[in-house]
């Protein structure tokens, strides 16, 4: 092999000062703001809390003890989820996550979640309305169907611990944990297109309470 052949290989095989130096350009670029656009600034906060999210997300469907045994007992009920349906993704402030009942998918906030354990929260929540979906063919329209999906995953996620309530700024000794599903239940239902006003979120709420507070399927009794 001839000097000018071992030249280029060696050029071509030694990655180049410059693109590591062009490299660390962008990120300090990126972080300072200075010389790139307040759009492309915001797209690299983004990108950067969705790879956050995504190696969190990993590390919970497989050692998270609550978001194991939802994933275990969907399998079980015909519904399983692989991790592709389980995604990241950037959303408004005021959410933590979502579930889409077609095609079946959990979306999570990127960037909105304050620890591992909120995250986890939030997936066990999305996951217990997947379980509902999958084994009782919940009507999403049918603001008693919604009332009694989102009082059992609230009552069973985690969502209402002490802890989280306080986080929330409300703090109350007596019946915490009841006073917690029952408002935010009120409140998912109320958001429902389907649903007229608050009262009417309040009145579904209240006709399945009972019923649907006690049942802690798949779960023998509350997380």
């Amino acid at each position: 092999m001839d000097d000018s052949r071992k030249d280029q290989d060696s050029s071509a095989s030694t990655p180049q000062p410059t693109s590591a130096f062009e490299r660390w350009r962008r990120k300090a670029m990126l972080v300072t703001g200075l010389g790139v656009t307040e759009e492309e600034r915001l797209e690299d906060i983004r990108m950067h809390h969705v790879r956050q999210c995504e190696s969190k997300k990993e590390y919970l469907i497989n050692y998270s003890p609550i978001v194991v045994f939802m994933l275990k007992h969907l399998k079980l009920s015909g519904c399983e989820v692989p991790p592709s349906n389980i995604l990241c993704a950037p959303c408004d402030q005021t959410r933590s996550g979502g579930f889409t009942p077609d095609p079946g998918a959990v979306v999570l906030c990127a960037g909105n979640f304050y620890s591992e354990q909120h995250m986890e929260s939030t997936i066990a929540h999305e996951l217990m309305h997947m379980y509902d979906h999958c084994r009782f063919k919940v009507d999403w329209a049918n603001l008693r169907h919604h009332a009694c999906s989102e009082i059992r995953a609230n009552n069973l996620s985690g969502d209402c611990r002490f802890t989280r309530e306080l986080r929330r700024g409300v703090v109350s000794f007596s019946k915490q944990h009841q006073a917690c599903v029952r408002r935010r239940a009120i409140e998912s239902v109320t958001a429902n297109p389907a649903c007229p006003n608050e009262a009417a979120a309040e009145r579904a709420v209240n006709e399945v309470w009972e019923s649907c507070f006690n049942d802690t399927r798949p779960f023998d009794e509350i997380y």
